[in-house]
Order: C-alpha cells, then sequence, then structure tokens
C-alpha cells in the first residue's frame, strides 16, 4: 500500500482554524513552532552567518511565491524502510508541484515535521534514512534533502562556529538541488562529482565565477 501524503499547509494558513481544523493540537503546535523559527530566523541576517543576507538565501523568495509548504508527520513507533518512504511520497509531490521548469522551481520547499521524534533520536533517524534516499534522489531526480534538529552539529560555509541547522522540531526538507550547492560537497569527493555530472558544462563556469569572488586565500590562511 502506498504511503498517504497529508494535505501540504502554508506558512500563513497555520493561523487559519478552518485550514487546520484537521489537525492535532500537537501537530499545529510543532507547524507553527517551525513556522516561527522559519521566519525569526532562517530569512534574516545574522552577524554570525559570514556572509552578508538571509541565513538561506532561498527561503524568502519562496515564502513571497507561496511555494514553502510544511507537513506534520508522526514517525516515533515506524522503520526507517517506512520514512524513507514517506520522503520518496514528499519527492515525488514536490516533483509534480508547479512550478516544475524554470527558475521557479528553484524555489519550491516542502518542509517534513516530525511532530513526535525527539531531538536525541534524529540525528539516528535522519542518517539511516538519507543513507538509503539521498544519492539516488539527487542522481536520478536532482533533489536534496535536508536535516534539521537541535543539536545538528552542521555549521555554515563561511563560518566554522556557526551552526544554522537546529530546528526547534525535527523535519527533513525536500528541494530542488542548485548549482551553488558545490560549496556544501567540497569535503566529500563523490557528492563534488553527482554535482559535476548533474550540471556539466554550466557548472565549471559557475565555480570559476564564484570562485573569483570568494576569499579563498583568507580561508586558507
Amino acid at each position: 500500500m502506498p504511503t498517504q501524503i497529508p494535505d501540504l499547509f502554508l506558512v500563513g494558513e497555520l493561523a487559519e482554524v478552518g485550514r487546520t481544523s484537521d489537525l492535532a493540537e500537537g501537530e499545529l503546535y510543532a507547524l507553527r513552532a517551525v513556522a516561527d523559527w522559519i521566519q525569526a530566523f532562517v530569512v534574516r541576517p545574522h552577524e554570525d552567518l559570514g556572509r552578508a543576507g538571509p541565513v538561506c538565501p532561498f527561503v524568502p523568495a519562496a515564502l513571497e511565491r507561496k511555494t514553502l509548504w510544511l507537513a506534520p508527520e508522526q514517525i516515533a513507533d515506524r522503520g526507517v524502510s517506512h520514512v524513507v518512504d514517506l520522503m520518496n511520497g514528499y519527492k515525488n509531490l514536490f516533483l509534480d508541484a508547479e512550478p516544475i521548469d524554470g527558475d521557479g522551481a528553484n524555489y519550491k520547499v516542502i518542509v517534513v515535521v516530525f511532530t513526535d521524534l525527539s531531538a536525541d533520536r534524529a540525528q539516528g533517524v535522519f542518517d539511516d534514512v538519507l543513507q538509503q534516499l539521498a544519492v539516488p534522489s539527487y542522481v536520478e531526480d536532482g533533489i536534496v534533502f535536508g536535516p534539521f534538529y537541535k543539536g545538528n552539529e552542521g555549521t555554515a560555509t563561511y563560518n566554522a562556529s556557526f551552526r544554522p541547522f537546529q530546528s526547534p522540531v525535527p523535519f527533513l526538507f525536500v528541494r530542488q538541488g542548485v548549482i551553488s550547492d558545490w560549496k556544501f560537497f567540497l569535503d566529500d569527493q563523490d557528492w563534488l562529482n553527482y554535482w559535476a555530472h548533474r550540471f556539466k558544462e554550466s557548472a565549471v563556469h559557475a565555480l570559476a565565477e564564484e570562485l573569483r569572488h570568494l576569499p579563498w586565500r583568507a580561508r586558507r590562511d
């Protein structure tokens, strides 16, 4: 039986009683906590980020275009294979959502919020899920999954002491891979190869252009 995919919610819809009437109190609380965190942190600049602009440069446009959706899921009593199937369902939902082509497709995001997953279990669950899901999804469809949870030790590209991936409730996002993702793959030769294969000649030009504007000598020192 295929995994059932519930309705997706825009950030603005979380305040609409009619739209959220079927959600349990804990689900609504978790979605609102993540939405508030996105609006208070992710879309704003931060002095420790190491560069100008919002913490995530894509999210402000996604909110403006109304192409950032949230969905609640409960998985505490489920195994890894179920979560993999669940996220594959969201990946397919993402691929079918408009806009499918063009620049606008880069600003689509589905945020799958795991409302009953504790922060201390999130890393183990997400690591196991992404081990099965991340590479084939990127190679076949160009889809990236991102894990967020309290205690996530992932650091900002330009400041190794800043950890922007620590959300109040664990979630995985689903988005289209973009050419600027190479920064996240510098320490992983396999992922850098997947990236280069996906973007081909345009990757070379994009990488060269960006390298000209980065303080690589300062980073080396």
